[in-house]
């Protein structure tokens, strides 16, 4: 299956999924004019992958600095679809990064970790220059 790589914007996080490699990345911040048209590509080649029979591990980095509500539930629908491949047996890891002092975003990424029972979930904290 071919990468979907989008370029971030002012708005947008960039999207580096190398499927191949069963690397995922999401980047930078989120608060697009329309959440739906950005993250429908997204929404359907993260689909597609995993609907491929697979137990191949798969790595999700979520180093995201900012995000509305409407990114929000866009991220919780990724991660459903996740926490589903992870139940049906596809080893997944969720790496959730967040800058050090950023009590906000930690705690964003415990309550979304509170929702995965089959996902393995991690919190990093990294320097605040965003560098992991």
């Amino acid at each position: 299956m071919e990468p979907l790589k989008i370029p971030a914007t002012g708005r947008t996080p960039e999207v580096d999924f190398d499927f191949a490699a069963g690397t995922l990345r999401l980047s930078g911040e989120s608060y697009p004019d329309d959440v739906a048209t950005f993250f429908g590509p997204v929404f359907a080649a993260l689909r597609a992958f995993l609907a491929e029979p697979s137990d191949a591990p798969v790595r999700f980095d979520m180093e995201l600095l900012y995000f509305n509500s409407s990114s929000a539930k866009a991220l919780m629908n990724i991660f459903q679809m996740l926490e589903t491949a992870a139940r049906e047996g596809r080893p997944i890891a969720v790496t959730w990064c967040y800058e050090e002092n950023d009590e906000s975003m930690q705690e964003l990424g415990e309550d979304f970790a509170e929702d995965l029972h089959h996902v393995s979930f991690t919190l990093k904290q990294v320097p605040a220059d965003g560098a992991p």
